[in-house]
């Protein structure tokens, strides 16, 4: 299991949102509350973020070593400021390389993606299933061996495929998907996933087998006005909510939160 956290508001800087909150995802990295397997998250980490103003696509940082380990990343976030900002810190899947093709975020063109869950078995069980699913294009994009970079696969290969969908329509026929291919192939699948295009925030908490992995939203806490934060765990105390299992939930640039259930 890994820890995620999404920004949408207000211009911020990587500092304030990564080390400054009193539970912050430095702090998950190591002493996390509720996920569901694991203990710690030392297997790298990402960041991701948006400069609107100077390019569509989406610049990220990301490295195999714990997120406490990294002696550029606190020069790094005091200096960086974004309007839209994802970040995760990885728990591997046993048997999981620990490598940067297999460290999110992930990105196709001016999409993110971060993924907090797991397909069980995968290699055994959804891996050649998925991969049969997808477009030549989508197919020869993929550079790593991870199941979270095959369930945005097949995101991509909706949204390749059927251009008037939007991502939240793209994630919801993914998910469906999945749950069907979970129940062919006897497995279960995981898929907190958050998807960013520079404009919007749209992520799903969602379990073939419930309980699905924790997700919380925040709107314009005290310290981050005039935003929404989406985190595997609160950051620091204040009204947080917790995500519907099953659902998915979009933010776009006017900080307005819509849920559907999947």
């Amino acid at each position: 299991m890994c820890r995620l956290l999404a920004y949408i508001g207000s211009r911020v800087s990587l500092e304030g949102l990564l080390f400054q909150p009193e539970h912050s995802l430095v702090v998950q990295s190591y002493q996390p509350r509720e996920m569901l397997s694991g203990v710690v998250n030392a297997d790298g980490f990402g960041v991701g973020w948006y400069d609107l103003q100077r390019n569509n696509c989406p610049f990220i940082y990301k490295n195999t070593l714990p997120i406490w380990n990294d002696i550029n990343l606190p020069s790094l976030s005091s200096y960086v400021e974004s309007e839209n900002i994802l970040a995760y810190v990885r728990s591997a899947t046993t048997g999981q390389a620990l490598d940067f093709s297999n460290s999110q975020p992930f990105v196709y063109d001016n999409l993110l993606c971060i993924h907090n869950g797991r397909i069980d078995k995968f290699r055994q069980t959804l891996y050649r299933a998925i991969r049969s699913k997808l477009s030549n294009k989508i197919y020869n994009w993929i550079n790593g061996s991870t199941d979270s970079e095959h369930i945005f696969a097949m995101v991509l290969n909706y949204l390749l495929e059927n251009p008037g969908k939007s991502i939240e329509q793209a994630l919801h026929l993914s998910l469906i998907e999945l749950k069907e291919l979970a129940q062919e192939f006897q497995t279960d699948v995981l898929a907190n996933l958050v998807i960013n295009d520079g404009k919007k925030i749209v992520a799903s908490r969602y379990a073939t087998k419930l309980p699905a992995p924790s997700l919380y939203w925040l709107k314009n806490a005290v310290n981050f006005p005039n935003s929404v934060i989406i985190a595997s765990e609160p950051l620091f105390n204040g009204d947080w909510n917790a995500c519907p299992e099953n659902s998915i939930i979009s933010v776009g640039e006017d900080c307005e939160i819509r849920i559907e259930q999947i």
